[in-house]
């Protein structure tokens, strides 16, 4: 499967995030967009609310120019971070009234947001998702049946 190299960069960098135990949805430098971005906060400042998709002026500044960061536009990166908070179980977006995941640093919950970031940056750059285990699957099945059928 050939993939984008921002991709391959951003897989990279949430992959080891994630297996090394940094991934953390709540800290604007370890979270997916924080991770894709080299563990910077920088980002943050596109947006008044961790988690919202609403631009503010600077965002708009930098979206109106074309700016790239780490090879996507502030709306991009705005609405990965969204995709992997809303798919760890926060609701959007993050404040102390919001309600938020029972256990937010579980495997399972980080997982949950790794698939749903993963699959969005696929969706970017029009690739098929890369976690989607099912295709392989079957195509194996296929594989082993056709190889049966022909002995």
């Amino acid at each position: 499967m050939k993939t984008t190299k921002r991709l391959d960069n951003a897989l990279n960098k949430l992959y080891t995030a994630f297996h090394k135990g940094t991934l953390n949805a709540e800290c604007c430098n370890n979270c997916a967009v924080g991770n894709i971005c080299d563990n910077t906060d920088s980002w943050k400042h596109l947006s008044d609310s961790h988690g919202s998709l609403q631009l503010n002026y600077i965002g708009q500044v930098h979206q109106g120019l074309g700016r790239k960061f780490h090879g996507y536009t502030p709306l991009e990166l705005l609405s990965i971070e969204a995709k992997f908070l809303k798919a760890c179980g926060y609701i959007l977006p993050l404040n102390y009234t919001n309600p938020k995941p029972k256990d937010p640093t579980s495997k399972e919950t980080l997982f949950n947001g790794l698939c749903a970031a993963v699959e969005y940056l696929c969706f970017l750059d029009g690739v098929q998702n890369v976690m989607e285990y099912q295709q392989l699957l079957e195509q194996e099945v296929q594989e082993n049946y056709s190889l049966e059928t022909v002995q």
